[in-house]
């Protein structure tokens, strides 16, 4: 793996060119002469989309579930992570149809859509390119989301469609090189989804166009949550190095995860760009760790509250917290000068009352669906822009709480602060070591650097 992701600047485009989803493909990818990939791989007959899986957790088994669940022949052809256990864990679960966590469809076991045999079976930080390089049409990439920028900016570059989970980085240089990235996805006429699976949900999908026709009147600020009780720790071995013991607990280390308020968070504040059509051009907060201080719980705050501003003085209050026995609530809400929205729940309180009462479809399955349909039709399907504008909306909120500073949007994409380790391997030290007394260092507002 690199080192360090890029650490170029960046031209600064408007705020809606940013969130673009870059649905439409560059100009000319719809002649016949520019076929996707994939339909040009499968010209001599075989149909079949072979698949890697770039990250084994329990996340990258249900993300493979959904791809092995989409119609059409589909393979998973290679696996690759830097633990073996995660590995074997998760093709084990694959075959014999355990659910992961993630696995919201039943099944009874892939194992007649699974051909990943032990030399497709790699391990180590390096081992994303073997497995982008073994013959696959389509890569998964969920591993923690410190190294989606440098793993999907290589299966662009071998020419491969990706799915990647949310966030799509952890720190501006990262999102920069995934933007740079892109630019080259869209030459090549590569499909792209990010894991924003609310994008593919159609109650929000209904809920968000009635909003947007007026059915609250103009939007005067929106509120998000996400509080819970917190995170599972794995506790760590004997024989376990640092590097490892960080990888095993992604979500408690800010170079890793990106802290839940970028790596679960981003849901909430996307929701929140999806309505407004933009992301926020300022960010000013307050955050903290009060109950989950032990070194077990890494670096990250247990508490945020973020107040973002639109260009426009549109305003979201927003909260993150993960502190077990309190007031529990993962949500989205907008208030308009004719009502107000549970987005969430599908329910609009305006001059008619309305409420989503479909049954809909798993937006988990059908992120999947969507972007195999644009593989195997060749149709426009780039989601990096809003994934890429929303994750670094959780960002900045971030760099505000962290600090205690006001941020503003175009000081944040363009730092060049990166939480990158110097080396990569098992036996290197992490960006962040612990103590003597074995507690690591917490970001502190009016004194920690963010920018």
């Amino acid at each position: 793996m690199n080192d360090n992701p890029s650490k170029g600047g960046t031209d600064k485009s408007s705020r809606r060119d940013f969130l673009k989803s870059s649905a439409v493909a560059a100009v000319g990818a719809s002649v016949a002469g520019n076929l996707s990939i994939a339909r040009s791989a499968h010209a001599a007959g075989d149909e079949t989309i072979k698949v890697a899986l770039i990250g084994c957790g329990a996340r990258g088994a249900g993300a493979a579930t959904q791809s092995l669940n989409t119609k059409d022949p589909v393979k998973l052809w290679a696996m690759a992570d830097v633990l073996e256990d995660k590995l074997k864990a998760s093709l084990s679960a694959l075959l014999k149809g355990q659910d992961a966590r993630y696995d919201r469809e039943k099944h009874q076991g892939f194992g007649s859509k699974i051909d990943v045999p032990p030399e497709r079976r790699f391990l180590g930080f390096e081992a994303y390119k073997q497995a982008i390089d073994s013959g696959v049409d389509m890569v998964i990439l969920t591993t923690p989301g410190h190294f989606r920028p440098m793993q999907f900016e290589y299966a662009v570059k071998q020419g491969k469609h990706v799915f990647m989970e949310k966030p799509v980085a952890v720190d501006a240089p990262g999102i920069r090189q995934l933007l740079a990235a892109n630019e080259e996805a869209k030459k090549k006429n590569l499909k792209v989804a990010v894991g924003l699976n609310r994008r593919h949900d159609v109650k929000f999908q209904e809920t968000i166009k009635r909003l947007n026709d007026g059915a609250i009147g103009d939007i005067v600020f929106m509120r998000c949550y996400r509080n819970f009780g917190g995170l599972s720790c794995v506790f760590r071995q004997a024989d376990m190095t640092e590097m490892e013991c960080q990888l095993r607990r992604p979500y408690h280390f800010l170079w890793l995860g990106g802290g839940e308020f970028v790596d679960g968070h981003i849901h909430e504040l996307d929701v929140c760009n999806w309505l407004k059509g933009e992301h926020p051009v300022t960010a000013q907060g307050q955050g903290g760790r009060q109950v989950q201080t032990g070194h077990k719980y890494g670096n990250i705050y247990d508490h945020h509250f973020v107040e973002f501003t639109y260009q426009d003085g549109t305003k979201i209050f927003s909260q993150c917290r993960l502190i077990p026995g309190c007031w529990n609530n993962i949500s989205a809400h907008a208030h308009g000068t004719g009502g107000a929205a549970a987005v969430c729940r599908g329910r609009i309180e305006g001059a008619e009352k309305w409420r989503f009462r479909d049954r809909a479809a798993n937006p988990y399955q059908v992120d999947h669906d969507v972007l195999f349909d644009a593989i195997r039709q060749n149709k426009p399907h780039n989601e990096v822009g809003y994934g890429a504008a929303s994750t670094m909306t959780a960002i900045m909120g971030r760099m505000a709480s962290h600090s205690g500073q006001m941020i503003r949007w175009e000081d944040a994409i363009n730092s060049t602060m990166s939480l990158a380790p110097k080396r990569y391997a098992l036996d290197a030290p992490p960006p962040v070591v612990p103590d003597e007394n074995g507690r690591y260092p917490v970001a502190m507002p009016g004194v920690t650097k963010v920018l």
